[in-house]
């Protein structure tokens, strides 16, 4: 259909989009003034401290929370997804060497496109709701063995395969490692990626849409996302502060990139945080009480159904 631009009236947008409602979602909310936050209207504190990461996993792609068998058959699925093609395993040394002055996310950005062309992904505007879905699942289940691979090649090490039998948290530290890991610390990793498994609206998340709104393929949409990440108003902000961050040297509005200073847009698009001061309650699920914390930026913002279910472990 073609649009008559002329006869389209103009808005203006205020800056960094702060406050605008562009969508609409059922996958999650963060709603930071009341402590509290869902998936799939699934308390997500709830979903941490009692579901496995697959589960969740399952629960965001599908709709819904699957049963013990049902959980069994995803696990295996996406478990075997995380094996690369040849041909992309055989660039990474290549990849990781180009990047040492970049960064873990400038060599994912690049691997996740060469993932995509290996496996053949098409646009999303030429395929169905079912493969678009099988497609970022898969994807989704090579990511660590990307990121895994591209750190050990870039400290000297070898790569180490992935394992079918291990849960993915699991699995991933044992990639990162090469040794299996302790059953806590797998937990711990499983928690905080069930609490952080949904961002909402932030600015490479929307960024995946747009580029996604195009038709392109599913890696194209998340090398873009990656992409986003990196900045060092979004993702790239948290090194950034570290090195920042000693007794005599604390960030102030006047400290470039700062999201209180001088930046060009809002937090809420630049970095994903409001500068207001919410309860976190993804705290929750370590067994401490939320304090006042940013929560994550327009989640709140992209409305979502109300009310909310609870979750049964298996």
């Amino acid at each position: 259909m073609r649009i008559n631009r002329a006869a389209t009236p103009l808005i203006d947008a205020p800056r960094g989009l702060a406050g605008v409602v562009v969508a609409e979602t059922q996958v999650g909310d963060v709603r930071g003034r009341e402590g509290f936050y869902h998936y799939r209207q699934y308390s997500a504190v709830d979903l941490a401290r009692g579901r496995g990461f697959e589960d969740v996993w399952h629960l965001l792609v599908h709709g819904t929370l699957p049963d013990a068998s049902r959980g069994a058959a995803f696990a295996a699925e996406t478990a075997a997804l995380r094996h690369l093609p040849g041909d992309v395993r055989a660039v990474l040394p290549a990849i990781a060497a180009a990047g040492r002055l970049s960064g873990p996310l400038a060599g994912l950005r690049t691997a996740l496109s060469l993932l995509g062309a290996a496996r053949g992904l098409r646009p999303v505007y030429d395929i169905d709701t079912d493969r678009r879905r099988a497609d970022t699942v898969a994807v989704c289940a090579a990511v660590p063995t990307l990121l895994t691979a591209l750190y050990r090649l870039g400290r000297g090490l070898d790569p180490v395969e992935p394992r079918d039998d291990l849960p993915y948290a699991a699995n991933y530290l044992y990639m990162l490692t090469g040794s299996e890991p302790d059953p806590r610390r797998a937990r711990a990793v499983e928690q905080y990626l069930i609490s952080t498994v949904d961002h909402g609206f932030n600015a490479s998340t929307f960024t995946a849409r747009v580029i996604a709104s195009t038709g392109a393929d599913v890696a194209a949409c998340l090398s873009g996302a990656v992409g986003a990440l990196s900045g060092p108003l979004h993702g790239g902000a948290p090194s950034r502060a570290l090195t920042r961050w000693t007794p005599s040297a604390r960030p102030t509005a006047s400290t470039p990139g700062s999201a209180s200073g001088s930046s060009p847009v809002t937090g809420s698009w630049a970095s994903g945080t409001p500068s207001t001061a919410r309860r976190t309650p993804a705290r929750g699920c370590c067994g401490r009480s939320p304090s006042a914390s940013a929560a994550p930026g327009w989640s709140s913002r992209w409305r979502s159904s109300a009310g909310w279910r609870r979750s049964s472990p298996n």
